[in-house]
């Protein structure tokens, strides 16, 4: 069956992700078109480097052009943001990336993306997916790509200058090039380097370059910018004596970051400090969006500044929502996901990781500097992540303990209060833990924030413990 999570559809290569399977969520999505009478407007698709995404976005637009649908075919491959700013400059009705995301080299998968270049909500995908799990394969016509290329109903487009343009202008370009960074790149492989290298070359930036080549299947690690992930980067940062390392994930929504120290810095740390950023050096105004597993240290600058922060399940269609809803300046997420108000309303790696340049050129300090100047305004919060791996058998007897018979760990400290808004949130005066399952993988994760590292993974460890969950640190 066909199932759209929190980050679009992702399946196994060869299992759930099939021509046939990319032909009835196309068929799917093309027939609400026509419903909506939009079919003629058009939908833009792209997709990245992994195995089968080129294929995957032609036997999309195949059977979309089938029922009538227009499409404009991204003829290279390109990072998810730019699609979703080309659904917006086109002022197109939908818009669709073959991706997934971070998932492992196995996975292969589809995000939808609605007027605007917004992140498809669930009152979009949840009706796409019972059409599409509706649709019987020998009821679908299909047509010849090539054919529909040559009468004209696929366009190859190449929008990329005009989103790098659009990032280059909403950048102070000139801070940046009276510094001179030497920056290191790591794409893991994925789609970011041309346009990252395009942004920084024109910032006057020195720049090396690692794991650049195209490999499906990312070198042998997971696509995702992680302290695990990220071990040559730190290395070469080192190495190369720069004042900063960028990683991005396959398909460069989502940003790593290594200092100029060769240590990993978090996508919460940064998600603070380019909010503090934002609103000191930019005078900027404006709420935080985060979501529930997300730093509460973003909170603290929110109401030092007289701001506030708003908390939305996972998922970045939610945090786009809660940005739209209190004109909020940033939102962002643990896993590196983060936007800022003006730009396209998706997580995009390369327009944070520009901002971030200039950040660090603007301030003049080092990034272990500024991370350091946050602890001593606002205090010290870790975050402790950890996730396993489930049978059906031990997803269901999690669920049924934490969210239907809602029976909680025996904490060390007093609890203030739960939430069951996404997943099971338990707050206490000084840190917070939630047990949630991953809208995209069979898999429970476990996120936890207290003022020690110490502290948060002993909430951590309470919570495998409570769940028989396999726990060796």
């Amino acid at each position: 069956m066909i199932e759209f999570g929190t980050g679009g559809w992702r399946a196994i290569i060869g299992d759930q992700f099939t021509r046939a399977n990319v032909h009835r969520v196309a068929a799917a999505l093309a027939r609400r078109m026509k419903a909506e009478g939009c079919e003629k407007d058009g939908l833009v698709i792209g997709y990245d480097r992994r195995f089968l995404s080129r294929e995957g976005a032609i036997w999309f637009s195949e059977a979309a052009v089938a029922e009538g649908v227009r499409i404009y075919f991204v003829n290279l491959f390109c990072p998810t943001p730019q699609v979703m700013f080309t659904v917006k400059h086109m002022n197109l009705p939908y818009g669709a990336m073959v991706t997934a995301s971070h998932n492992p080299a196995l996975y292969n998968g589809i995000k939808l993306f609605t007027r605007g270049g917004r992140d498809a909500t669930e009152d979009v995908t949840a009706p796409i997916q019972s059409a599409a799990n509706a649709i019987e394969e020998e009821s679908l016509a299909i047509v010849d790509f090539d054919h529909a290329l040559a009468d004209g109903r696929i366009t190859f487009i190449d929008p990329r200058d005009i989103y790098l343009d659009s990032i280059l202008a909403q950048i102070d370009i000139d801070s940046i090039r009276r510094r001179r960074l030497r920056v290191v790149l790591d794409p893991m492989f994925g789609v970011s380097l041309s346009g990252l290298q395009t942004i920084l070359y024109t910032a006057r930036c020195d720049i090396d370059i690692i794991n650049d080549r195209h490999d499906a299947f990312f070198g042998g690690h997971l696509p995702a910018p992680n302290p695990e992930t990220l071990v040559d980067l730190q290395a070469s940062v080192r190495d190369h004596h720069a004042d900063v390392g960028i990683a991005t994930d396959g398909d460069a929504d989502r940003l790593g970051i290594i200092d100029e120290k060769g240590n990993y810095v978090s996508a919460n740390k940064i998600l603070v400090l380019l909010y503090y950023y934002l609103l000191k050096y930019k005078g900027w105004h404006g709420a935080a969006v985060r979501n529930i597993a997300t730093t509460h240290m973003l909170d603290r600058v929110a109401e030092a500044f007289g701001e506030e922060c708003i908390e939305v399940p996972v998922g970045f269609k939610h945090i786009s929502a809660g940005m739209d809803a209190h004109d909020a300046l940033i939102g962002g997420e643990s896993s590196g996901g983060l936007t800022v108000r003006g730009h396209i309303s998706g997580k995009d790696g390369l327009y944070a990781a520009s901002l971030l340049v200039e950040m660090l050129c603007v301030t003049g300090k080092p990034l272990s500097q500024l991370v350091q100047d946050m602890y001593d305004q606002f205090g010290e919060m870790h975050m402790a992540e950890y996730d396993w791996a489930l049978t059906d058998e031990s997803k269901a007897r999690i669920h049924q303990e934490i969210m239907v018979d809602r029976k909680l760990p025996a904490f060390d400290r007093e609890i203030d209060h739960v939430s069951y808004l996404d997943g099971c949130k338990v707050y206490f005066k000084n840190g917070w833990i939630i047990i949630r399952f991953s809208g995209t993988e069979p898999r429970v994760r476990v996120f936890a924030e207290s003022r020690t590292m110490e502290e948060a993974r002993n909430l951590v460890r309470t919570v495998a413990e409570a769940l028989s969950l396999p726990w060796n640190e």
